[in-house]
């Protein structure tokens, strides 16, 4: 294999990858610490594999990451696999990093291998290896993390190579584990760019009163402040000692084991630096995949919502979050009764930050929310539906690959609308199915989103080359849902749901691809059941390869929606003026479905009439106001730019921030307007919405 000659310093470890995954013996890694770059937040590009010069086959980086089973790990733990990891931080706002250790419990199935680790941006400062106990603690899990502070004796450092950096995978760490060994611990640090944890200061949060941190690690985020097997098909047991500022709280996605005390607590503020500081700890005794782990520290207070549901927020929102998410315990009953019991012992919420990137993000036992749901009506709480859905599809059964997403969101998004239907009836979660697909079929036709890239709007996608954040569109959310809705009618419902809690409970705690919902469906759907009289089996490869929805998809339907539609009509065509529009008791589902129904003749002069009779730049509904804000862009309504300006500053949810500044960058004062704003706003937002906004507004 002829290896171009800017990859030469990495040829020690492309050999041992290579080697390891022929099963041949592999060469010692020598110990030669690399030194990466400074981290960027440049996207990676979907190569040419029939151009030479970009093929991965010249890449040894790409191979190794096209080698595997996953196209986004450098991992193989098909030769040696993560079973546990200990966590030791110090985390210190002033530098922005994590400082400490991670130390690896691994399965050597092949002795001869490395043990491949995926980083990015990670300083690691040494290696060792070791032979530990590996007893299960109180609650099924080691505690490696609480061991490597007690004890620095016995490891022996071991040799270990970094390997070519690439700026959406990172890079890989080769470690020669020690003959015998059945422990590894990494000695390093963050570097205050790392994606996947945002650090925030104290007038960008709801309490001005201390800084923030939190993580966001989905998809392959992780890496960037934890060296792990980054993919979703690894899945390891954990626990952490997190220790901070004596001002600060630290929660995790895990078992809130407390405060440690006493002796091993001075160890820890010693290594702090400045005797003010608090150590928590943390275990999580199921296994998850890397994604799952997370983290936050701030000023943070915690409300009971039911006997197993909480809410942590900032003190002067925590009233409010508990009030607006006091359904959550319902939710709980109802979801387990729909597809098993709970798995995780507690669901809490935290209510993180403005800046925060997505709606929710399902972390076990601690989901991460949006401030942006606390409408104060509870009109925005299928997000914590969807949320808590995650709990059995993505957290119990996880997506093997990125190129699966569907497997986690689309059975989310089905899961969700049956929680929405129990507690808040049929109706509402109709209403909510129908701006789902619209909002889909929207998606496939746009051509500035996915109309001519046909490639992603398959369920199952080849994402070899390309970062998985890429992967996130309404395809594996609203067509995933939509293809088990069709197998619900096809097969009835009380089939269909015996055959989901069957699905989950037969794949607990693994990792599932397309190919294993296609068996199951054989053998437990058609294998086993007729198909309701005037309904036929849907046809599973049409839906998993085929572009864009299969002719007979699904149509949900919400006769109150139509009524708005109705209503949309007349108002554009001025038959209808708009204090006469009777939006009275409309939800924000009825208000998007009315804004987006309205004729595209619609412009500023009749948005004014629209903005005199409701108010709908001051919408304290953030869904509302993001819509009404991206028609305000589209059609150049002024009186709206003071509050859009506001609005991009104040919030980080993509969902909100893409189509606003899309829209205004359809006219060249738009485009000067979207650039003005985003110079200002771009500081304050996550990582993961710079990249997306950096790629539509072509901001170095």
């Amino acid at each position: 294999m002829r290896v171009p000659e800017s990859c030469r310093p990495s040829l020690v470890l492309a050999f041992v990858v290579l080697a390891a995954c022929k099963g041949e013996p592999a060469p010692p890694v020598q110990a030669q610490p690399k030194t990466q770059p400074e981290p960027t937040e440049q996207a990676v590009t979907n190569t040419d594999a029939t151009d030479p010069a970009t093929d991965p086959a010249n890449d040894p980086a790409k191979s190794m990451l096209a080698a595997g089973p996953d196209p986004h790990s450098y991992s193989r733990p098909e030769n040696v696999r993560v079973a546990h990891v200990g966590l030791n931080w110090v985390v210190d706002f002033d530098a922005q990093t994590l400082t400490g250790d991670a130390v690896l419990l691994v399965e050597r199935l092949d002795p001869r291998a490395p043990l491949i680790l995926d980083s990015r941006d990670l300083d690691i400062k040494g290696v060792y290896g070791m032979k530990v106990d590996a007893t299960p603690g109180p609650l099924g899990a080691p505690e490696l993390g609480l061991d490597a502070i007690r004890n620095d004796e016995g490891w022996v450092e071991a040799s270990w190579e970094v390997g070519l950096y690439d700026p959406s995978f990172g890079a890989p760490i080769a470690i020669d584990i020690p003959e015998g060994a059945n422990a590894v611990k990494l000695r390093y640090a963050t570097r205050p760019g790392a994606t996947g944890l945002q650090w925030l200061e104290a007038q960008q949060t709801a309490g001005k009163q201390a800084s923030y941190l939190y993580s966001q690690s989905q998809a392959i985020h992780a890496r960037s402040w934890m060296p792990c097997q980054d993919s979703p098909g690894v899945r390891s047991t954990w626990d952490a000692v997190v220790v901070v500022p004596r001002r600060y709280t630290a929660v995790m996605a895990a078992e809130q084991l407390g405060e440690l005390e006493g002796e091993l607590e001075g160890e820890l503020e010693a290594e702090a630096g400045d005797g003010t500081t608090r150590a928590f700890r943390f275990v999580m005794p199921q296994k998850v995949p890397a994604y799952l782990v997370a983290l936050a520290v701030g000023d943070l207070e915690r409300r009971e919502v039911g006997p197993r549901t909480a809410v942590w927020a900032d003190p002067t929102v925590v009233a409010a979050a508990a009030n607006e998410f006091a359904d959550m315990e319902a939710m709980l009953t109802e979801a387990e009764q729909l597809y098993g019991d709970y798995a995780w012992g507690r669901y809490d919420v935290l209510v993180l930050p403005p800046a925060f990137p997505f709606g929710g993000m399902e972390n076990p036992r601690l989901t991460f929310l949006t401030p942006t749901l606390l409408a104060g009506d509870r009109s925005l709480v299928s997000v914590i539906a969807h949320e808590l859905a995650h709990s059995w599809s993505g957290n119990l059964v996880t997506n093997k690959t990125w190129g699966d997403l569907w497997l986690n969101e689309g059975f989310t998004v089905y899961f969700e609308r049956r929680i929405i239907e129990q507690i808040y009836g049929p109706e509402r979660a109709a209403i909510e199915a129908v701006i789902g697909k619209r909002e889909l079929v929207e998606e496939l036709s746009d051509p500035d989103q996915m109309g001519d890239k046909p490639e992603f709007q398959r369920l199952a996608q080849d994402l070899r080359g390309v970062d998985p954040d890429q992967a996130f569109s309404g395809v594996p959310y609203e067509k995933g849902a939509l293809l088990l809705v069709a197998l619900e009618h096809a097969y009835g419902r009380p089939v269909f749901d015996a055959f989901l809690r069957k699905w989950f409970t037969t794949h607990a705690f693994g990792s599932v691809s397309t190919p294993d919902f296609i068996d199951f469906v054989g053998i437990e759907l058609v294998g086993k059941h007729p198909v309701l009289d005037g309904q036929r089996t849907p046809q599973l490869a049409a839906w998993i390869d085929g572009a864009g929805l299969p002719d007979g998809a699904p149509e949900p339907s919400a006769e109150p929606l139509d009524l708005v539609q109705d209503e949309a009509k007349k108002f554009g065509a001025g038959e209808l003026e708009a204090k006469a529009i009777s939006a009275k008791n409309w939800t924000p589902w009825h208000w998007l479905h009315f804004l987006r129904s309205l004729p595209t003749t619609v412009g500023a002069a009749q948005m004014g009439e629209l903005d005199q009779a409701f108010e709908l730049t001051k919408s304290s509904n953030a869904e509302i106001l993001g819509e009404w804000l991206e028609m305000a862009a589209r059609h150049r309504y002024e009186p709206a730019y003071p509050r859009m300006e506001s609005f991009l500053i104040e919030v980080g949810r993509r969902k909100f921030l893409t189509p606003i500044y899309r829209a205004l960058t359809q006219t060249p004062e738009g485009w000067k307007q979207a650039n003005a704003i985003y110079a200002k706003a771009r500081p304050g937002y996550h990582a993961i919405s710079r990249t997306t906004l950096d790629s539509l507004l072509r901001t170095p």
